[in-house]
């Protein structure tokens, strides 16, 4: 399977985790549930690693690679306990879309920071979410 399906299948996901956290979250702290949810995840992608023999990598990571990919860690974090939040407080129907302004963010951040190409067509589309987002949360 190629990026497009693995990121469809991203994005089912990302819909159920959306709507399972919102029942979940209703009678427990939202950091609480961040952090039975985090627990789950990494005792999953752990199994993952474990069951595809890919741990033994991990003594060839170099510390650019570590420093990275733990900054990403806490990045995630953060956003978890705020989207669990969010979540608690809102509804899902208006949550998830102004969660997703982080598609814009990333194609704004990716131009800027990692020299990555914007197309007309690519700049239209991050426009037409961030229209989107706003009116489904403010409309």
């Amino acid at each position: 399977m190629n990026w497009i399906g693995w990121a469809l299948l991203s994005a089912v996901f990302a819909a159920a985790t959306a709507l399972l956290a919102k029942v979940g979250v209703e009678h427990v702290d939202s950091n609480l549930a961040t952090a039975i949810r985090t627990t789950v995840v990494v005792v999953f992608a752990w199994g993952i690693a474990l069951a595809l023999g890919k741990h033994g990598e991990l003594r060839t990571l170099d510390r650019k690679t570590v420093m990275f990919l733990v900054l990403s860690g806490l990045a995630t974090g953060l956003s978890w306990l705020c989207y669990f939040r969010a979540l608690q407080l809102g509804p899902a129907s208006r949550v998830a879309p102004l969660d997703k302004l982080s598609v814009p963010l990333v194609m704004i951040f990716a131009c800027l920071l990692l020299g990555e190409k914007l197309n007309a067509a690519a700049m239209i589309g991050g426009a037409l979410i961030t229209v989107g987002a706003m009116v489904m949360v403010f409309g």
